[in-house]
């Protein structure tokens, strides 16, 4: 799909539809329901699945995957203009069939897997019968993969489990985790030492030690796990022995890039509530809108908004145009890079346009600035991102062995008079 700042009628049409329905239907289970992963849940089956319903028979289901899996085969731009709509609800990415880390686990599944993993654990996930958990950083090491130290050995017929892993999302919820785990330890490159495990839930070993949330989070999602000899079928392989960077980068590339677009939906929403607060408040006077250091707000946070927007927009089309996350590195990172920003800068102006209200548990702000710092850590911390953006800026570049930069002024006006058939100075 090209994009040239107007977006097809006939797309426009099913943004409207998605955009009422997500502020009628959806944003209110928000505000009654908890974990947006306990498909269990009585009050989820009957409230949620009727919406899902809806969705589908829209068709705009789980729209990042093909037809062949029952999605929309929709492209990244596109799914940017649909994300940053689902970005104002915590549960409409599950209404909508695109929750993480699903929507990677499905990726992953749905590349590697063989025709009985795919059965058993990819179809009832794309049906959100299931859910799933991508169990990867670990407590002593973050989310540097060459520090992890859980590993998997191969006795007979199965793999043997052992180690810890931390924040591995939605795990005392899920069906199954995808387990990133040292298999080969003494291979010369060490970015060919991990493998990925599916490892069912059901499976002994698995020692949930606790579960813990973060500030505004409407239920602890997050577990520290411990594997005790946990043993799984040696073909519960997903790619190669050590292919486990391989395997990962099919989901990270598409996650960072649809958390950005869903961050411009949540920022959006923080947008919108303050341009409300501040035509509605009096004070002093005037409104607050009719003061100028508040209307410096609101102009940065617009302009900040829609600078990031169109950086999304932009990634999300070169994706589109060159179909290789690998093409579109840079442009990816710098999008993970500036999002925990735009998102922490508009939610905290605000929560302070609010005032005291605004850091009450009767707005959502604080958990918006709580989510900023998380979505600053998820897929990898900023100053990792910024790390690769500046690398691949500078394979642009050339140096210089001269003695002044090729820019110095003097020299650059002596080649320019010569050129030119001037005397010289």
């Amino acid at each position: 799909m090209a994009w040239d700042f107007e977006t097809e009628p006939e797309f426009q049409e099913k943004l409207d539809w998605v955009s009422a329905f997500v502020t009628v239907e959806v944003e209110p289970l928000d505000l009654v329901l908890g974990s947006a992963y306990d498909v269990g849940n009585p009050d989820f089956v009957r409230l949620v699945r009727p919406l899902q319903a809806e969705v589908k028979a829209q068709g705009l289901w789980a729209c990042h995957l093909g037809p062949e899996l029952g999605g929309a085969g929709y492209g990244q731009v596109k799914l940017g203009l649909l994300n940053e709509i689902l970005g104002r609800s915590r549960f409409a990415p599950t209404v909508f069939g695109a929750q993480a880390p699903d929507t990677g686990n499905a990726e992953i599944l749905a590349h590697y897997g063989t025709p009985e993993q795919k059965r058993r654990f990819l179809e009832p996930l794309l049906a959100n019968e299931i859910v799933s958990c991508f169990s990867m950083t670990e407590p002593q090491g973050g989310a540097d993969p060459l520090v992890f130290t859980t590993s998997a050995r191969l006795d007979g017929d199965a793999w043997v489990l052992n180690g810890e892993k931390w924040f591995s999302s939605n795990a005392h919820l899920a069906a199954f985790l995808i387990v990133m785990a040292v298999t080969e330890p003494d291979h010369p490159d060490p970015y060919r030492r991990m493998s990925m495990l599916i490892v069912p839930s059901d499976t002994p070993g698995i020692e949930i030690i606790r579960t813990v949330g973060y500030a505004g989070e409407a239920s602890s999602g997050h577990s520290y796990i411990r594997y005790n000899d946990v043993r799984v079928p040696a073909d519960h392989i997903l790619g190669g022995r050590g292919d486990a960077f391989v395997v990962a980068q099919t989901r990270l590339g598409g996650g960072r890039i649809h958390h950005a677009m869903r961050t411009i939906g949540e920022a959006r929403k923080a947008f919108d509530l303050t341009c409300e607060r501040v035509l509605s408040r009096f004070t002093q006077g005037s409104t607050l809108a009719e003061k100028q250091l508040v209307q410096e707000k609101i102009a940065d946070c617009w302009i900040e908004l829609e600078q990031f927007r169109l950086l999304v927009m932009r990634t999300a089309w070169l994706i589109d145009k060159h179909k290789d996350y690998r093409k579109v590195r840079r442009d990816i990172a710098a999008v993970k890079a500036a999002m925990p920003k735009v998102l922490h800068d508009i939610a905290a102006r605000a929560l302070h346009l609010h005032g005291s209200i605004g850091m009450s548990d009767e707005m959502p702000f604080m958990a918006m600035i709580a989510n900023s710092f998380l979505v600053g850590l998820a897929d990898g911390p900023t100053e990792v991102h910024k790390i690769t953006v500046a690398r691949q800026t500078l394979r642009k570049y050339e140096p210089t062995d001269r003695l002044f930069p090729s820019y110095h002024l003097p020299t650059a006006r002596a080649r320019a008079r010569e050129k030119f058939g001037l005397a010289s100075e």
